[in-house]
């Protein structure tokens, strides 16, 4: 690798179902390429080949289909997958990543929301990936009703996760906030619920103030 290479700095987005995860990567990609910053959009479970076929075995079928461990096993071989793959390699390059959800994901649902000790998942975590966290993470915090009328406007199948009770969904939601006051440093929590623009620009300015961008 050229020494002269700058590493490349790694963004997240967590939240709930239904928060507008995947349209704000899309529109933080587009601000940062059209500031001259080469950028990599990307998703978990997935962004690679292998990592993309764990995905189906997650997202679809019955909603007890695994055990809260046999989910937390399959979310670590894919994210060690995407990471070896895509995450470390466009890293390395220079390349900003983003990505739709990484091992916080896998903390509020498989930990929070399924009651998995979270001490095992930060333990499969440093197994897999090592001392890779984002740069940033962004919490799309929205009320469970709400981010559950906008999963019931698309247009696209419901998957498992968005099956499961309100229960789950409170826990879950309880889980990103609870992961963001314990991750100050790296975790900015935004106001899901305002028009898409809203989000994007304070997004945006946190991304100023704490990449200097």
């Amino acid at each position: 690798m050229n020494n002269d290479i700058v590493r490349g700095r790694f963004i997240s987005f967590e939240g709930g179902e239904g928060a507008g995860k995947s349209t704000q990567v899309r529109l933080l990609a587009d601000a940062l390429t059209h500031k001259g910053i080469r950028c990599l959009s990307t998703r978990e479970p997935g962004g690679s080949p292998g990592a993309e076929s764990i995905r189906e075995l997650l997202i679809q079928g019955d909603v007890g289909r695994w055990d809260p461990m046999s989910e937390a096993l399959l979310n670590f071989a894919a994210r060690r997958d995407h990471v070896t793959n895509v995450i470390e390699p466009a890293l390395c390059a220079g390349t900003w990543v983003i990505c739709d959800r990484f091992t916080d994901s896998t903390i509020a649902y498989q930990g929070f929301g399924q009651g998995l000790e979270i001490s095992l998942i930060q333990d499969l975590h440093r197994t897999a990936v090592g001392d890779l966290w984002p740069d940033v993470t962004f919490i799309l915090d929205i009320p469970v009703a709400d981010g559950f009328g906008r999963v019931a406007n698309r247009s696209t199948d419901i998957d498992r996760y968005e099956r499961m009770d309100s229960q789950f969904h409170i826990r879950l939601r309880e889980g990103f906030l609870e992961i963001a006051r314990k991750n100050v440093e790296r975790c900015a929590v935004v106001d899901a619920q305002p028009p898409v623009d809203v989000v994007h620009q304070a997004v945006i300015t946190l991304i100023e103030q704490r990449l200097g961008v």
